[in-house]
């Protein structure tokens, strides 16, 4: 049984709020770091030498997965105060992202380095939106148009024209 709303009636899917939109890509910066952290874990990702350390890249990894995790859970549960939440979190996650690119550079392999150098940038995109001041429209809403019920009537609408000479 389905409900009637007036976003389902016309066929349209409500939209994604701004907030469920950043929590989306936090949800997706958390999973590559859990594939991340799995491989470097398992021992697939190794790294060519000294300072890289598969193991501890793995837990770091972890841990800033977790918090981006919970900062995207904060942001969906309650968008006013899981905010700063998700900030922290992704400040955070950028400040691991950056330790973990110098030691990936001077010992990672090319395609560790090569996810640093990529989801960096993401990362402060996100923070970027993040402490971007909220505007009309955070709710996901759509303006809505009038309906020909709300419209007056067509010799209302000519009555109020001007008269061209």
């Amino acid at each position: 049984m389905s409900t009637t709303t007036p976003e389902n009636a016309r066929g349209h899917r409500p939209a994604w709020s701004r907030n469920g939109r950043i929590a989306a890509l936090i949800t997706f910066e958390a999973a590559t770091l859990a594939v991340a952290s799995a491989l470097h874990l398992t021992g697939a990702i190794h790294g060519r030498s000294r300072p890289f350390d598969a193991g501890d890249a793995g837990i770091a990894e972890a841990i800033i997965c977790v918090a981006l995790a919970a900062g995207a859970a904060a942001l969906l549960r309650a968008p006013d105060r899981g905010r700063p939440v998700a900030l922290a979190a992704t400040g955070f996650a950028i400040a691991g992202f950056i330790a973990g690119l110098t030691f990936t550079a001077r010992g990672g392999d090319a395609p560790d380095i090569i996810y640093h150098a990529t989801m960096l940038p993401v990362l402060v995109a996100t923070l970027t939106l993040l402490a971007r001041p909220r505007g009309a429209g955070d709710d996901g809403a759509r303006p809505q148009r009038a309906s020909p019920a709300d419209r007056p009537p067509a010799a209302a609408r000519t009555a109020a024209r001007p008269r061209r000479r």
